[in-house]
């Protein structure tokens, strides 16, 4: 299972994690953040957020056209791979939101 950590304005606010490849992911705040949402669309709470399918405002931070052919070429990732994408540019997102991969056994 691949993991990331979401930063907002450089704090780790969640742990964002795919559940089964490239279908089911899983949004979580960690405990005592207090900053502020991810999203407006994912404000802060305890129970962790379910997606069929990638996350809307992760894809939204995605690259696109010429971006994102050289990104999968570059990167040698799968068009598909969308977490991927994400991990690959995740420290240069548009907006206060990063990411970064963290390990599977990491608590975060």
């Amino acid at each position: 299972m691949r993991r990331v950590i979401v930063r907002v304005h450089g704090m780790r606010a969640a742990l964002l994690e795919e559940v089964e490849v490239g279908r089911r992911y899983r949004l979580v705040y960690l405990a005592g953040y207090d900053g502020p949402p991810v999203s407006l669309t994912l404000p802060s709470r305890r129970e962790p957020y379910e997606f069929e399918g990638f996350p809307p405002f992760f894809e939204g931070l995605l690259p696109e056209g010429q971006q994102l052919e050289g990104l999968l070429r570059q990167a040698r990732l799968d068009g598909g791979d969308l977490l991927g994408q994400l991990i690959a540019v995740g420290s240069d997102l548009v907006g206060a939101v990063t990411v970064e991969e963290t390990a599977s056994e990491d608590p975060a």
